[in-house]
């Protein structure tokens, strides 16, 4: 008796499953990402809407595959990072995301669009800052990085 009741309620709950689907087709990649970039605002990736875990996990994607993030816009949130290159004496800046644990953290290099002096206009570092640029890769010595171009920040 006992079995016949766990195959009926088996039967049953794979009659439930079987009814939720539709006749609906599956949207296309492209109807997707138009739905999520016209309710974003033109942001193709909004870091800022997603847990800590899928967070780094997608910058860990854009640091391995960069070739599939190219020129799409980027939307993150987390502290200002500050680098300073002393035997070219160059700038480079950055919004650190931790995953979440906070124990492993990688930095989102971003360019700031127009003219800004570091540190004069920069926030502290450690400031949370939003930043939203369009995602990029260059060479320097022979080493590609990844980087967001014509970035927007704002201190969150």
């Amino acid at each position: 008796m006992k079995k016949a009741v766990c195959l009926v309620t088996a039967l049953l709950l794979l009659a439930l499953c079987a009814g939720c689907g539709g006749d609906q087709p599956e949207p296309a990649d492209e109807e997707i990402r138009a739905t999520v970039t016209e309710a974003s605002g033109g942001v193709d990736i909004d870091l800022t809407t997603l847990n800590s875990t899928m967070v780094y996990s997608e910058v860990y994607g854009m640091m391995s595959e960069p070739e599939t993030y190219i020129g799409k816009t980027v939307k993150a949130k987390g502290p200002f990072a500050v680098y300073h290159d002393e035997a070219n004496d160059n700038y480079f800046f950055a919004v650190r995301i931790s995953d979440a644990t906070a124990c492993c953290a990688q930095g989102l290099e971003f360019v700031w669009a127009g003219d800004h002096t570091y540190p004069d206009d920069y926030p502290e570092p450690d400031t949370e800052i939003v930043i939203t640029g369009t995602f990029n890769t260059y060479l320097d010595g022979g080493t590609q990085y990844s980087h967001l171009e014509n970035a927007t920040m704002t201190t969150a």
